[in-house]
């Protein structure tokens, strides 16, 4: 039945029916292919569900399904007759758009026609419908990596897509008229290409990022709607070989006619950027494509680097308008930090003090001359997490161990999975529930978690020392230059 299905869409079949026995479900529903789908192909599902959409799925799956004892993973779970009609939709749009094979972007057309199942459902309301994935599919699917194309060698690493999609890193906050004059830029007729002039930290990808999530977000001109942001990746150490020209060459035509805006970091520095690694033949593609208005283009620099291009490559003066990114003062770094503070908690597992921000921003101001607000102070705050999170209470040594017992037995299954070992692959499926079980009792013997019960808290001394580190100075020191008032979460004038 699945011989014509991709590896990616052969293991969601595989954890659907995982999911099904974790639950005690006798047959493998709609619910359990949604859960399966999201385990495999987590950059598709971020495609679709924006936000803590995806995070939240699993908790009304659980809230929804009926208390059942689990059943062994080496009985074999029959499809609902939902499930069945799912995988005959997918095999439909397969055929549709003229595919060999049948992938997990695939099952997720079926999942959707199946329009009254549960998991169908949950999607609506999460905004996700029929027509606009498979707009979306239809958009980007052929040449991004997102989904899974049929069986092949593995390609050399010279051969890696030249074209990547571009996820913001941070949420924006501020620069509205910065990304608002981009949007008024790649609306001209002429000279429709922005290039992005500041400093090093001031935060120019993240003004990128947030034109990426106003699309994704369809806050955004008519004109643009429908557009999406990719950046150019170029192979590592320097040599461009010829398969990646290859690949270039397949993607780039079809990229600009579907209304990919480029990225290209440092476009205009004949040594540091993308014309310097034995590219000549590149930079004159990209020339002809922006020249001829076939392709859009957003590209960052410094104000040294821009103004020794514009010398250097007269065109690129007639093409691109300057978008110039000052520094953020201290009062907008303080606001950049508490209004993405939240992800640094979550990855370290900290929470930061008001104090902590406010110390961050005035002593990398005060003591970190060579670069700009606000990315010097995220770097602070960044490491002090760090610094919070390894000195943290540590877990036992038997937990450790059986965690890593854990991951090997993971690791093993995927091994199966991958070489069609299925049997082989029910087995370690057991085996890692087994474990599973055996961690929860030992935490709950041990009174442990497996994350430590006690949020750190980072403080401005955390802070300091970072600073102090970073310099080679005293902490008196970093101090004497930019005092804090201790009693205040303010640092003083002085």
């Amino acid at each position: 039945m699945f011989e014509r299905y991709t590896e990616k869409a052969r293991r969601v079949i595989f954890f659907a029916r995982y999911e099904a026995s974790q639950f005690g479900s006798p047959f493998i529903e709609t619910e359990h292919l949604l859960l399966a789908l999201l385990r495999e192909d987590k950059a598709l599902a971020r495609r679709f569900i924006r936000g803590r959409g995806i995070e939240t799925i699993r908790a009304e799956i659980e809230q929804h399904t009926t208390s059942r004892e689990k059943i062994s993973t080496t009985v074999d779970l029959p499809l609902s007759n939902e499930s069945r009609c799912v995988l005959a939709y997918s095999a439909e749009e397969a055929e549709r758009l003229n595919h060999k094979h049948v992938g997990t972007e695939h099952l997720w057309l079926g999942l959707l026609r199946e329009e009254k199942c549960f998991a169908t459902q949950i999607l609506n309301e999460r905004g996700v419908h029929l027509e606009e994935v498979r707009g979306k599919l239809a958009k980007g699917l052929q040449d991004m990596p997102v989904g899974e194309q049929p069986p092949a060698p593995a390609p050399a690493a010279s051969s890696r897509a030249p074209l990547v999609a571009l996820e913001p890193l941070h949420p924006l906050v501020g620069r509205e008229s910065e990304l608002n004059r981009i949007l008024h830029i790649l609306g001209c007729l002429n000279a429709k290409n922005p290039v992005l002039v500041g400093e090093l930290g001031v935060g120019k990808r993240t003004i990128v990022g947030g034109l990426v999530q106003r699309i994704a977000d369809g806050a955004i001109p008519s004109f643009l709607a429908g557009h999406s942001v990719m950046e150019l990746d170029l192979p590592p150490w320097g040599s461009i070989g010829s398969a990646w020209f290859d690949s270039f060459h397949s993607a780039l035509p079809k990229a600009a006619e579907e209304g990919t805006i480029l990225l290209v970091d440092e476009l205009h520095t004949s040594q540091d950027g993308v014309f310097w690694r034995n590219a000549a033949h590149l930079q004159e593609i990209l020339k002809r494509a922006i020249v001829s208005g076939q392709l859009q283009c957003i590209s960052m620099t410094t104000p040294l680097s821009y103004a020794k291009a514009i010398a250097d490559h007269g065109w690129l003066e007639a093409c691109f308008q300057p978008i110039r990114v000052a520094p953020a003062n201290e009062d907008e770094a303080i606001s950049v930090l508490r209004g993405i503070k939240h992800l640094y908690e979550e990855f370290h597992s900290v929470s930061y003090r008001d104090d902590a921000l406010t110390s961050a921003v005035a002593y990398a101001s005060a003591c970190i001359p060579d670069r700009h607000l606000p990315g010097k102070a995220v770097d602070v705050m960044d490491e002090a997490g760090s610094v919070v999170r390894i000195g943290s209470p540590k877990l036992s040594e038997e937990v450790l161990e059986l965690q890593k017992r854990i991951r090997f037995i993971v690791h093993r299954m995927d091994a199966a999975i991958a070489n069609h070992e299925f049997e082989k692959a029910r087995f370690y499926s057991g085996e890692e529930c087994k474990e599973r079980q055996h961690l929860r009792e030992l935490l709950e013997k041990s009174k442990q978690t497996e994350e430590p019960v006690t949020i750190r808290e980072v403080t401005r001394e955390d802070i300091e020392g970072v600073v102090a580190r970073w310099t080679g100075s005293s902490i008196d020191w970093i101090r004497k230059m930019r005092p804090v008032d201790s009693n205040s979460s303010k640092p003083n004038a002085s």
